[in-house]
Formats: structure tokens, sequence, C-alpha cells
């Protein structure tokens, strides 16, 4: 298992993940993060095939946000989810920002575990967030100098 930045040729296992992962579809966007932010679009590639992939951009606030992570469903409670994530935060801190913020479905409670593990704690509530009108919890981990978790 390797994590790596995304490579052009990933494009259509990411956007098959993406449709298999999530409600909200946007091909578009994921064009635009390889344009606009190369080295905060990773995947983890498993003999040779994308098994996930986590996007990670800083904010105009010089804040890390994951803005998105999503792991193939027969590949998930593998420790894939947390080698992107372990990945980013090390991007991150290397970025030197303060702090890193991500959003989560209530419902999503893996997701919100995960998360947890690495040191993110709820922040607020976002009523209505998703599309689909779920509310989402943004979750905040605070930078400290130092190896990732």
């Amino acid at each position: 298992m390797i994590v790596r930045r995304f490579m052009p040729e990933d494009f259509s296992s990411v956007l098959e993940l993406e449709q298999e992962s999530f409600q909200d579809h946007n091909p578009f966007l994921y064009t635009e993060f390889y344009e606009s932010n190369p080295d905060g679009f990773l995947v983890a590639e498993l003999d040779g095939r994308v098994v996930g992939f986590a996007v990670g951009l800083i904010t105009p606030e010089h804040e890390g946000w994951v803005f998105t992570l999503s792991v193939k469903s027969d590949f998930r409670r593998r420790g894939i989810g947390g080698m992107l994530l372990g990945a980013l935060i090390e991007l991150f801190m290397q970025m030197k920002v303060p702090r890193v913020k991500l959003e989560v479905r209530v419902s999503n409670v893996t997701a919100q575990r995960l998360y947890s593990r690495f040191g993110f704690v709820a922040s607020r509530l976002v009523p209505g967030y998703y599309a689909d009108a779920e509310d989402a919890i943004v979750m905040v981990k605070t930078l400290s100098p130092g190896p990732a978790v």
C-alpha cells in the first residue's frame, strides 16, 4: 500500500470512487483540485489500483481543510483512511498551518471515530450542510510542532 500524489491517469478511478462514496457528485471539482493544488490531492494505491483518495486545501485564513477523504467500500477498515488522513496532516504540518478542519455527516459515525483518533474534536454543528439537508459536524485539530499523529 502506498499513498502518493494524484496523477491524471488516476482520474477515472477517483471519479468512480467518488460516485460510490458521495451523494453530491461534481467531476469537474477534482480537475480543479489537481490544477490548483496538486500537493494536497492524494491517492492510496494497492497492487496498482486506486482504493482511496483525499484532498486537503489551505483556506484563505491559512488553515488546513480536509475537503474529502474516501476509501473504496471493499477496502474499508484496513487503515487506508488513516494513512490518507495522516499524510494530509503531515502535509499541513510542513506548511505550518495552525489547525485543520473538516466537515462530516452527523450520520457518519465511523468517519467521526477515525477523525477523533487523529485528534479532531467536534467544534460545531452546521444544520442542512449537505445537499440532502443532512447536518454536518465541523471537527477541528490544532497542530503543534513535531510528528503527525
